[in-house]
């Protein structure tokens, strides 16, 4: 058991010094930088640590007659000064996550760990589809560091077409000012190809995932069933965060498999502080007759991107006046906080003046107000004291009151001369409640039926949330022309929704019902379809939405091996992967690791299965779509029609 010497550093600096500063932070030797140039066998880094005796004497070793660099055990010992190889006093330096014996923060591999409806893009959310094969397989893929980049780089987007009163046609311009947007592709990469589009625009997302209940898509291993699971929406939330605008909120639709461990991850993401609510939804008030204890319900998590966001009051039609003010067809609250725990010194940034127009009067005895002193608004009005004396503050932020100033908070001039800062309430308006139940939230008799209806009795999709629900949603969330977002898109309740309630809105999907059951109900619902909430909003119909795909590469060849059924033909698939097809797909990225020579044909010697796995870890992960960068190559110009790319070149390059 032999120490390696401090002295290896010593002997690195003198002859890595002839770099001038490329292996150095300072006078500190850059061991990362090292060890990246070792793993690349950098040429001119190779030949100057030969010349060192002490490497030549300590890590190569003479096997058969031949010499070998020992380059793993120097990389090592570079990253990791004094410690015995075989002794636990190899970590004594430091302490933290490894892998592979090497600290992450050293390790230049990222592992994206894919569960099948994520890596292969094909599983279905529902049961049914996994009779198709869709849930026996997991991809585990090991991604260099400098790959990412290119794997959340954004899409070319194919197949645009924009669709309204008058039908579809092919489309080669995008408005992100004005049009909606549906995606056909992976989520994931669909929502860092709208980043630069949408970073800080959406008002409101909500998502119905895969809820991990062990019958869908998710289903393996249960060791990684929990954690991808958590992995796979992790991914999503973090770009879904940015997307999100500063005064936006987040909902998430699932039941009791993943609720708590979501809420855990959802304050790692979004903040505890932001954390809102857990609404219960009865969904099914008969109940399933299983587990002891019959379920009944669903539950959304409500989230906000910023603490000082509020929500939307909601509809109430049987709503009664609630306070003595009533004024002009309004409720009138005043909007200081009567809660002596809020107060200026520990809620500062809620204490702030608001100055009134003393001669804006109107008919209802409101007065204009400004976060901001101005030639008309001069009458300074701070919070009121409590009876003891301490300041108390606003109920809303700055920014809040700055946005509701003259709509929902409006000033009231007192019988002493004083003004007080008040609050409109609609009369038919009230805060939302943690627990929704009735006829209007049943999954059953609002969404399953309403969807049959659009489909002529046919059942096309399973467990279809009512437009009910996300009617409420969306009261809560936004406002009219507010952006929303659902990237688990299913059956286009979301969207259709929004559509009727005058919102825009994002819809991304990866599965091909995208075609046969989301975009036709849209269409639908264009032509004034009265089904859900139309007769509550008196819908009549319009609008339009424009669609688009994530352009193939290797997905293509993909989804080509999952559909295969024999040996013959994924051997087929496989002669195209390697040849392409002539006009319309050129070969596939395949891994340089493979040894394509030693891949076994014969039927009696290798497993269907087996050689499915092969084909699907053969193709190159960050290939599955085709960059914008590769627009112009010619390889990928061919594939493009004239109409498309120019409709990308107005989504990504015009101005906004």
């Amino acid at each position: 058991m032999s120490k390696i010497e401090p002295r290896l550093f010593d002997e690195l600096k003198k002859v890595l010094v002839s770099f001038g500063d490329k292996y150095f932070i300072g006078d500190e030797l850059n061991r990362s930088k090292v060890s990246d140039d070792l793993r690349a066998y950098d040429e001119a880094l190779l030949a100057k640590l030969f010349e060192i005796d002490f490497i030549k004497k300590n890590y190569i070793k003479e096997v058969a007659g031949q010499k070998l660099f020992q380059i793993d055990q120097l990389e090592e010992a570079i990253l990791y000064d004094g410690y015995w190889d075989t002794s636990y006093t190899k970590y004594e330096n430091r302490v933290g996550l490894t892998s592979n014996g090497k600290f992450i923060e050293d390790n230049q591999d990222v592992v994206l760990d894919f569960p099948f409806k994520d890596g292969v893009l094909t599983a279905s959310m529902t049961k049914e589809d996994n009779e198709n094969g869709y849930d026996d397989a997991f991809l585990n893929e090991v991604i260099e560091k400098d790959e990412i980049d290119r794997l959340f780089d954004k899409k070319i987007l194919s197949h645009a077409k924009r669709y309204d009163i008058d039908g579809e046609k092919d489309t080669d311009y995008f408005d992100v000012k004005k049009d909606n947007l549906i995606i056909k592709g992976n989520n994931l990469l669909a929502l860092h190809t709208i980043e630069d589009k949408y970073a800080g625009k959406v008002k409101l997302i909500y998502i119905d995932p895969p809820y991990n209940t062990g019958k869908d898509s998710f289903l393996y291993n249960d060791r990684f069933n929990h954690s991808t699971w958590l992995t796979f929406i992790k991914n999503r939330l973090e770009i879904a965060k940015e997307l999100l605008s500063d005064d936006g909120v987040i909902f998430v639709h699932l039941d009791k498999n993943e609720v708590h461990y979501l809420a855990i991850l959802m304050d790692e993401i979004f903040g505890r502080k932001n954390y809102v609510e857990t609404i219960t939804v009865v969904n099914n008030p008969r109940g399933r007759d299983y587990g002891g204890i019959a379920n009944v319900n669903e539950f959304i998590l409500v989230y906000k991107k910023n603490e000082e966001t509020e929500l939307n009051l909601i509809e109430d039609s049987a709503k009664k006046f609630k306070y003595k003010d009533s004024i002009g067809g309004f409720d009138v609250l005043e909007l200081r906080n009567r809660n002596s725990a809020f107060h200026k010194g520990n809620r500062p940034n809620l204490h702030y003046a608001v100055y009134i127009d003393p001669n804006s009067e109107d008919e209802n005895g409101f007065y204009s107000i400004s976060v901001e002193k101005d030639e008309k608004h001069i009458i300074e009005l701070l919070p009121r004291q409590s009876r003891n004396g301490v300041e108390l503050v606003w109920r809303w932020g700055k920014t809040l009151l700055a946005k509701n100033a003259n709509i929902n908070a409006v000033a009231k001039k007192n019988a002493d001369g004083t003004y007080s800062l008040m609050q409109k309430y609609r009369k038919n308006q009230t805060m939302a409640r943690s627990l929704w139940q009735g006829t209007a939230y049943n999954s059953f008799e609002k969404g399953t039926n309403h969807l049959k209806e659009l489909f002529d009795g046919e059942k096309v999709f399973s467990f279809p949330k009512p437009e009910s629900t996300l009617k409420t949603v969306i009261e809560i969330g936004s406002n009219e022309g507010d952006i929303v977002l659902d990237f688990f898109m299913g059956s286009g309740t979301t969207a259709s929704t929004a559509l009727k309630m005058n919102r825009r809105f994002i819809g991304i999907e990866q599965m091909d019902y995208i075609n046969t059951v989301s975009v036709p109900r849209l269409q639908k619902v264009i032509a004034g379809e009265q089904g859900g909430i139309s007769k509550d909003v008196n819908w009549q119909g319009g609008g339009s939405f424009v669609y688009a795909e994530l352009m193939q590469k290797n997905m293509g060849y993909l989804q080509d091996i999952i559909s295969s059924k024999t040996i013959d033909e994924l051997h087929e698939v496989y002669h195209r992967m390697l040849s392409g097809v002539e006009g319309s797909q050129e070969p596939a990225d395949i891994s340089f690791r493979a040894d394509l020579d030693k891949i076994e044909w014969d039927a009696t010697k290798v497993k269907f299965a087996d050689q499915k796995r092969l084909l699907i870890k053969l193709l190159d992960k960050n290939g599955l779509y085709y960059n914008y960068s590769e627009i112009d190559d010619q390889n990928v110009r061919e594939f493009l029609s004239d109409c498309d790319y120019q409709f990308n070149q107005s989504f990504y390059e015009a101005g906004e």
